[in-house]
Parts: C-alpha cells; structure tokens; sequence
C-alpha cells in the first residue's frame, strides 16, 4: 500500500461498495422500461461499446488459446450472469439480489475443490456452509413468502454467482499473466456482437424505444449500470488488487450485501425481522471462506457475535 496516499486504497473501495451496491436497484429501474432480456443485453452492449477504445489497444498479442478463454470468460463473467440477474429481479426483491450475489467467494472456494483440486482448511468449508444455510434461511423469510416462487428466482442469482466463481478460477488459471483492462476489455469484445445481435434481433427495444418516451430513462439507468458498474468499476477492482492486495480487495464483498439493502430499504422493500440474522449468517459465511487462520480475531468476534444474536 502506497505510504504517501495510504487513504487511496480505502476510497477506491468505498466507491466500489457504493456503485456494486446500487447495480441492483439500477436493474430494478431499468426493468419498469424493458423486458430482462433486453435489460441484460442493453448492459452487455452498452459496456462493450464502452471498453472498445480499450481493446483496440490490445487487440495485438493475443494468442489463440488465450482468445478461447477470453470468450469463455466473457460468457460466464458477463453475458450470462448479466440475463440472470435481470430475470430474477423480476420475482425477488433488488436488496436480496445484492445479498444473494455475496455468495460468489463460497462458490468460488467450490469450483477450485472441485474442478482445480484446491485444499481448503475445514473452516472454509465450515463456512461454504454457514453461508448457504444464511441465503437459504433469507430466501425463506424475504419477498411474497412463498419458499418456491421466492427459490424460483433466487436461484437465478446463485447461478450467476456461480458463474462468477467459474470466471474468477479461469482467470486465475488461464489468464494469470495478462493485463487486467485488456481481460476485462477483450472479454466484452468477444460477447458484446452477440448481445447486440439478440437486442436487435430478437427483441421490441428498437420499436419500443421509439414509441415510449418514458423508456430513455430506463435506458439511462442501465447506461449508468453498465458504464459505471461494470466497465469502470471492473478497472477501478483491478487497480485496487495492484496497489493493495486481493485479500483487501476482495473485502468489498461484505459491504455491498448492506449498501443493496440500504437502496431496497429506500425504495419501499420489506425489512423482515428474521432478515438480520440471515445477513450476519452468509457474510461469516464469507468471512470463513476468505480466512486462511482462524487466530483472526475479528473474524471470531464477529461470528460469535451472530451466534450470540440468534439466541
């Protein structure tokens, strides 16, 4: 960490709990004017637009190898959890998105058992399964109350984060020596043509956009989604890893479960009484996932502080 500027790291991270935290009310907006087919393919094609400058520079010195595991991150990374998340926010409230979404490093902590043979201590585990018993228990207690329509969608959410988990174990396998923007840039390149060929093609955006004045701000809101929350913030995480560490970097995944249930909370979505308990149980879901030693003592504190909270 820098020592001229050691806030710097501290804001970059805020600003990213702040904007991840709002991608999910900005879905909910962007879902009053479109289908979530066009909301997820509006995101894809507005952020490849967004980063093409970027992966015109780095177009150059790409292997072919390399090329099938960009597309195969851009489809597991971006394009599919991008349709997912638009559809499920159709059945689930925006600030159980956010939280559900948390569940990424468990998954992740998964695919690298399963498909990398990684050996993980007995607490990661131990909180792989804290955690889902957390997302199940908030499923349960959130939305209309029904257990299966409210798993219907929410289920949606945990594919995406699966997904995610894939992308984040291919890139470090696969890509551990390039560049972060050209990833992030080149990823889009390769599934940005095929979300726009859907939107034109195979969707009323272009009809209903010019029939319904009311949609640009939809637009609007998704333009933000896309630009801000994905392509910027995806360079500003990148950046954040060099100047810090993964470790620091990926503490953003506790901050914005609370900043999604601030803006659903906002917005006029039902606060349960049982929602808290659920919360604190998949947040030191992660926090076991993402320990290497249980002599942590603020870790300790904290699920001991949950388990004191639940009697």
């Amino acid at each position: 960490m820098p020592e001229r500027k050691p806030w710097l790291p501290w804001l970059i991270l805020i600003i990213l709990a702040l904007v991840w935290g709002s991608s999910f009310i900005l879905i909910k907006r962007g879902l009053e004017s479109f289908s979530p087919g066009e909301v997820g393919a509006l995101r894809v094609v507005i952020t490849w637009l967004f980063l093409l400058p970027f992966a015109a520079k780095k177009l150059r010195g790409i292997p072919l190898d390399q090329w099938k595991v960009l597309i195969a991150v851009g489809m597991v990374g971006s394009l599919i959890p991008a349709f997912l998340f638009a559809a499920a926010q159709r059945g689930i409230d925006s600030s159980l998105a956010g939280i559900l979404n948390s569940l990424t490093p468990l998954f992740t902590l998964i695919v690298s058992i399963v498909f990398f043979k990684n050996r993980p201590k007995w607490f990661n585990v131990t909180g792989v399964i804290i955690g889902l018993a957390g997302a199940i228990g908030l499923v349960s207690v959130s939305g209309s109350g029904n257990f299966t329509v409210n798993m219907g969608f929410a289920i949606l959410i945990i594919i995406a984060a699966i997904c995610y988990a894939v992308n984040v174990n291919i890139v470090k396998a696969y890509l551990q020596g390039v560049d972060p923007v050209a990833i992030t840039a080149l990823s889009f390149f390769t599934v940005g043509p095929m979300a726009a060929i859907y939107l034109f093609g195979f969707t009323p955006f272009a009809s209903g956009i010019e029939s319904n004045p009311e949609s640009w701000k939809g637009l609007g809101y998704i333009a933000i989604l896309a630009i801000a929350g994905t392509g910027l913030a995806l360079m500003l995480f990148n950046r954040l890893i060099q100047m810090s560490s993964a470790v620091f970097a990926s503490s953003v995944t506790y901050f914005i479960p609370v900043i999604a249930l601030i803006w659903g909370i906002a917005d006029g979505e039902k606060f349960r009484p049982g929602f808290l308990l659920w919360v604190m149980l998949v947040i030191s879901g992660v926090l076991l996932v993402n320990t290497s030693s249980l002599t942590n003592n603020r870790i300790v504190r904290f699920i001991a502080g949950v388990v004191k909270f639940s009697d």
